[in-house]
């Protein structure tokens, strides 16, 4: 393990990873549980021959205490995994204290896993190779597993969980589906096949922004192809015409289903539930709460704070938050003080007499700049994204500035909680007499001002904030009069707003649905869009 801070400095700084938490692996389940509390649910997941990346609630006071700021900044979670192959069993038992486990890989590029390669690509980053004589024939990522709500939650489908398939329509094995490719999104990649009534879903590939990742995800592609002697008859991909997945559809010479991405995170939980009949019909409507970062709309803005009401193998967009803009489109994404700004701007229109903290960190002259941008509608796309509103919040309050890692703010937000245990809420308002309403966060925000102003405490506004959407999600479902209720999207990784939903829901004597063995996020899509395939082709 680094023992000392400058190590995990020089390492953060040669990964090109500054925030990022790292993982740890350790020899012992007894060794993990003097450092973070582990229940009954998240030991067995440690111990299951998938060994994935379990995250713990650690505890205070413990030999870690000095070193878990560098581990996991800002993180009151830590990220553990038990040994999974004989190597990691060898290292372990020689050393008495826990390893940084980290993949070998530059931040958002595949895993290198042949030695020539990684000796040129890792060169930079590691001091020592460690090799051997079997060849490695595919990269596959440690599986990341969250305990929400009683039961496990996938992150990251990887080692241990791909590529076991997922069986579709099991009383009707006579009725076969076409072949069919859904090639996923754009962030955290997975791509899928449906075979003979049979969905494989491949490891989690990642963002496709590099060369390399381009690479990865055309080879995972041949590799499942040749694995299970499959020949696309149809391919679906997400309706965004720039994603380079939906690109790749559109060269194949092969049929193209696109499909909304909320519309896919929604079908990939709804695969996971009962509510799919053996002819892979809904036999009731279901409201699907579909909330991210992006997504891109059938109103050709972004999406993400969505109300998804399906019925009859369609959808409508029965409500959603009120939209905003993100000046200067991907860079608001990576510094939320952008998107901080922006919802101000429309709040409070160009008000320089607000004195809220953060806006010191900005420059007089990028103020000015994002002010004119806003003005006069330049370069700021506009979204309805929960994920987004979330960066906003984070920015507002000063917990997060800038974004190196996606979910970076939201991750910010909920950890900002700690146990705090409070019933308050900001207000809102929905207006509209007719589908689709719009959740118009003003009153939240202004709320969310007079707190910072009042240097109310990041805890309660971040609990305050939570509990608000939640209630939102109440608000809504009623208005919608549907029983049963679908959480999908990344915004769901949260454990705060996840176990306070579905409790709430259960408390109004609805049924709530989550993802189990499949990522809410974007790993998830890929399945989304195969049942999409099957729907479209009934």
């Amino acid at each position: 393990m680094l023992k000392i801070g400058n190590q995990f400095k020089q390492l953060r700084k040669r990964k090109h990873r500054p925030h990022k938490p790292f993982a740890l692996m350790d020899s012992s389940l007894e060794k993990i549980k003097s450092y973070c509390e582990v229940n009954d649910i998240e030991a067995q997941l440690l111990s299951s021959p998938q060994a994935p990346i379990v995250l713990l609630k650690r505890k205070s006071k413990t030999p870690l205490d000095d070193l878990s700021p560098n581990i996991a900044p800002n993180n009151p979670y830590l990220g553990v995994m038990l040994p999974s192959s004989p190597l990691h069993h060898l290292l372990l038992h020689k050393i008495d204290f826990p390893l940084v486990a980290t993949s070998g890989n530059i931040a958002s590029e595949p895993i290198c896993i042949d030695e020539k390669e990684a000796l040129k690509r890792l060169e930079n980053i590691a001091d020592l190779f460690l090799v051997h004589n079997r060849p490695i024939l595919r990269p596959v990522d440690d599986s990341v597993v969250r305990v929400i709500a009683g039961r496990e939650m996938i992150i990251r489908r990887a080692r241990g969980y791909a590529p076991f398939p997922i069986t579709i329509n099991t009383q009707q094995k006579d009725n076969n589906y076409p072949n069919i490719l859904a090639v996923g999104g754009h962030l955290k990649n997975t791509v899928a096949i449906l075979k003979n009534n049979q969905v494989f879903i491949s490891q989690h590939i990642g963002d496709l922004s590099t060369a390399e990742a381009l690479k990865s995800f055309n080879q995972v592609m041949e590799s499942l192809k040749g694995l299970y002697d499959f020949e696309p008859e149809i391919i679906v991909c997400d309706a965004h015409p720039d994603y380079v997945s939906s690109q790749y559809a559109k060269s194949q010479n092969l049929p193209v289903i696109t499909v909304q991405h909320h519309y896919a995170h929604l079908l990939s939980c709804l695969a996971n539930t009962p509510l799919l009949n053996t002819n892979c019909n809904l036999d009731a409507p279901v409201l699907g709460i579909t909330w991210d970062g992006t997504g891109y709309g059938n109103d050709n803005t972004i999406w993400g704070g969505e109300f998804l009401l399906v019925d009859n193998n369609q959808y409508e967009r029965i409500a959603h938050f009120r939209t905003f803009k993100l000046p200067g489109g991907d860079q608001a994404v990576k510094d939320p003080r952008r998107i901080a700004i922006s919802i101000l701007f429309e709040v409070l229109g160009d008000n320089n007499s607000l004195k809220l903290p953060f806006l010191e960190t900005v420059s007089s002259k990028e103020l000015n700049l994002i002010k004119q941008m806003l003005a006069r509608n330049l370069n700021t796309p506009l979204t309805s994204s929960v994920g987004r509103l979330f960066d906003a919040v984070a920015a507002m309050i000063g917990i997060c500035e800038n974004i190196s890692f996606e979910g970076q703010g939201a991750m910010a937000l909920e950890y900002a909680i700690n146990d705090l245990k409070t019933d308050e809420i900001y207000p809102y308002q929905i207006t509209g007499l007719t589908y689709p309403f719009v959740i118009d966060w003003q009153l939240i925000i202004e709320s969310i001002i007079e707190d910072i102003l009042q240097k109310t405490s990041h805890q309660e506004i971040a609990a305050k904030f939570h509990n608000t959407l939640v209630e939102i999600i109440i608000d809504i479902a009623q208005k919608s009069q549907q029983k049963n209720i679908i959480l999908t999207g990344g915004c769901f990784q949260n454990k705060y707003l996840s176990e306070r939903t579905i409790f709430r829901l259960k408390q109004e004597k609805l049924t709530p649905f989550w993802h189990h063995n499949i990522p809410p996020n974007d790993g998830g899509i890929a399945l989304g869009q195969i049942i999409a395939g099957i729907l479209e082709k009934k």
